[in-house]
Parts: C-alpha cells; sequence; structure tokens
C-alpha cells in the first residue's frame, strides 16, 4: 500500500514537472492536470510491463534453446529455424546467426509496421544473443520426445512473451504479413510456405528423422505462441462503447490510424429496463496492436465497456492499405 502511495506521488510530481516546464501548468484545469497524470501512469505502467514481459521472453527462449534444441541438434521454424540450422552446417554461433540473419526482418518490419516496432524487435532480438552469450543454461535432457515438446513450449512461451511486450525474436511473422500484402494470402498461408522450405532443407542436409522431431517442436512452439499472446487469429475485432466515443473515434483514425463503423444501438438499464440511444464503435487491428488499443483507451475512458473476438482473415479496408503503427 505505501509503495503505491509513493508511486502514486511520484508520477503526479513527474506529470506536474512537464505541465510547468512546458508552461502548461498555470492554464491547465483541475480536471486535464488528473488526465495529464492518468496517462503518464498508464505509460509508465506499460512501459514498465513491456520490459518485464520482454525479458522474460528473452530468458525462456535461451533456455529452451540451450537446453533441449541446441545439444541435440534440433531446429524450430522462421528465422530462428535458419539460424539453428547453419549453425549446425557451419559451426557459427548461434548467437551470431540469431542478429544477422533478423537483420533484413527488421528493415522490413521498419518498413511494413514502424519504428517503434523496429526498435523493439532489435532490443528483444539483441537481448536473445546477448542471454545465449552470457548465460550457460545446463542440458536437461536427451531424451528426443522430450527434447522436441519442452523445447518448443519455452522457446513459444519465450516468443509470445517479447510480442505481448512489444517486440519479436524471430522475424517471420514481419516477412508473412508483407507476403500476404503482395501476394494476397493470408498470413498462415505464407508462415506454412516459409516453414516448408525451411523443414525440407533440414530433412535434406541433417536427416528426415531431424526433421521430423524438429516439425514436433515447431508445433509445441506455435500452440504454446497462441496460448500465451491469446489467439491464433492475426486480426481482431473490436467493438467500443464508451461515453467518451468521440476521442475514442478520434484516436483510432488518428493514432492508430485505423478505420471505424459507427453503430446505432440502444442501451437498457434499471430494474424497469430504460432505454438511452448509444453509439457503437468497431474497428479492426492486428494482434500486434491490442495491446496499444487497449492502452489508449483506459487513457481516454476507463470504464469503457470493450469486447473482443477473432478474425481469420480481412480484405480490404484500412487494415491492410496503411503500414501497421505500433
Amino acid at each position: 500500500m505505501m509503495n503505491s502511495i509513493w508511486k502514486r506521488k511520484i508520477i503526479q510530481a513527474l506529470a506536474l514537472r512537464k505541465l510547468r516546464k512546458s508552461g502548461e501548468l498555470s492554464a491547465a484545469s483541475p480536471h486535464e492536470i488528473e488526465k495529464r497524470i492518468n496517462t503518464l501512469r498508464i505509460s509508465t505502467f506499460s512501459l514498465f510491463k513491456d520490459i518485464l514481459l520482454m525479458m522474460l521472453g528473452v530468458i525462456s527462449a535461451a533456455f529452451g534453446l540451450e537446453s533441449f534444441l541446441l545439444p541435440n541438434m534440433f531446429i524450430d521454424g522462421g528465422v530462428t529455424g535458419i539460424s539453428l540450422l547453419v549453425s549446425e552446417i557451419t559451426s557459427i554461433p548461434l548467437y551470431i546467426l540469431i542478429v544477422v540473419i533478423n537483420i533484413p526482418f527488421i528493415f522490413l518490419g521498419l518498413k511494413v509496421i514502424g519504428k517503434r516496432f523496429a526498435i523493439r524487435a532489435t532490443i528483444a532480438i539483441s537481448g536473445l544473443a546477448l542471454s545465449l552469450v552470457a548465460f550457460n543454461f545446463p542440458e536437461v535432457t536427451q531424451d528426443k520426445l522430450l527434447v522436441s515438446v519442452f523445447g518448443g513450449f519455452f522457446l513459444g512461451a519465450g516468443i509470445g512473451l517479447s510480442v505481448r511486450g512489444g517486440g519479436v525474436l524471430d522475424g517471420t511473422e514481419v516477412l508473412a504479413i508483407f507476403m500476404s500484402k503482395k501476394l494476397g494470402t493470408t498470413v498462415g498461408d505464407a508462415i506454412t510456405i516459409i516453414n516448408v522450405i525451411i523443414f525440407s532443407a533440414a530433412a535434406y542436409l541433417l536427416s528426415i528423422e531431424t526433421a521430423l522431431y524438429s516439425m514436433l517442436t515447431y508445433l509445441a512452439a506455435s500452440k504454446t505462441l497462441d496460448f500465451v499472446i491469446e489467439g491464433i487469429e492475426e486480426y481482431t475485432g473490436v467493438t467500443i462503447i464508451s461515453k467518451q466515443n468521440e476521442e475514442i473515434i478520434t484516436m483510432i483514425v488518428n493514432k492508430m490510424r485505423r478505420g471505424v463503423t459507427i453503430y446505432k444501438g440502444k442501451q437498457g438499464y434499471g430494474s424497469h429496463g430504460n432505454m438511452n440511444e448509444i453509439d457503437i464503435v468497431y474497428t479492426v487491428v492486428t494482434r500486434l496492436e491490442i495491446s496499444k488499443l487497449n492502452r489508449e483507451i483506459e487513457k481516454i475512458d476507463p470504464e469503457a465497456f470493450v469486447i473482443m473476438h477473432s478474425i481469420n482473415d480481412t480484405r480490404g479496408g484500412m487494415i491492410k492499405k496503411r503500414p501497421i503503427e505500433y
């Protein structure tokens, strides 16, 4: 309780200092000051949460690689799988390959998604490389089935936690989004094509048995990843009911750069079933943007009623015409 009070006081002091520095303190109303404090509180908490999630993700992925996959010459899908495959063939250290092979995908992410995403991806991938150098995780088991399942589990959990924190440890998803726009395929189809190529190469260069166990690793990692980030679909439909509809619509259009649809509805309340008309806001975002959207809605109206549901894919509209603002 005492810690919470001190945190609140520190955030209030920082917000007041910022207003005083910009010369807006004298003109700001108590409501505006409170709103600025609330915005700073949410942003600060969100930043610390993202950093913690990325750190946990990096450690989990490094543990899965060093304790399970590397000692047994198993690979995964995506950029991590390519790095493991090249490392097994050439004996180049994995931490170097993870950074080097991901560089093109980071630049692609800068173009397709945005600067903030590229910066966080760089931090997460660099953190994974440093973890592989700094920590010497012991080999847990040599049982091939356990290696496949638990290696995939820890690697998938690491990638999922990093995504929840706003970064990625594997650039495959960025490439898949790019391919889906250029070729008209779904993101899932694009990822499947990439991984078929990787596992075919593993079967030829290593062995068919290793490739089959590696596919099991990939399946375990994929299912864990889906569980951690809550949903396998790329797109999420979001329905928002709030008294601050105008501000939320402006935020979605200008800050998120997404389209919105406004439904006219009626809201019932009270024991007598009183009704009043309301505007219902509907938008579609990618799963990488859910965290940002929730954060921005909370800044405007913490009591907003938000409903989310998964969408397999979308066609047309602003969702694919504009780059993702991360």
